[in-house]
């Protein structure tokens, strides 16, 4: 019996390992909105006056952990004690769900104002 249970930990060890790493979108996005990164960034990532575009990401999510503990501007520090590893990788996760925005020149409003 306990062989079998070794096994079956050793077998699926890199799926459960694998999911671990992708992050949770879910639970991301529920961090994303307690921790008030919404606020500067707005509820898609979009950004906004007060912060930078985040949705999708231009970082990878070591990037993301590594700027939030780190930023530069005037974002604040988000420490391991405010939000961990593992929920940075989620709110990443999160962030990859958004879909990345329309090139300008698909956007009707901005071709009329450049006359085009």
């Amino acid at each position: 019996m306990m062989r079998k249970l070794i096994f079956a930990a050793l077998l699926f060890a890199p799926v459960i390992r694998a999911q671990d790493s992708a992050g949770n979108a879910e639970a991301g996005k529920r961090l994303y909105m307690k921790n008030g990164c919404y606020q500067c960034h707005g509820t898609v990532g979009q950004g906004s006056v007060a912060g930078a575009r985040i949705g999708p990401p231009p970082l990878t999510a070591q990037g993301l952990i590594r700027y939030v503990r780190r930023p530069a501007g005037q974002m604040p520090a988000f420490t391991d004690k405010v939000m961990s590893d593992r929920e940075l990788t989620d709110v990443y996760a999160f962030l990859k769900t958004i879909p990345p925005p329309k090139p300008a020149k698909d956007v009707p409003l901005l071709n009329d104002l450049c006359g085009k």
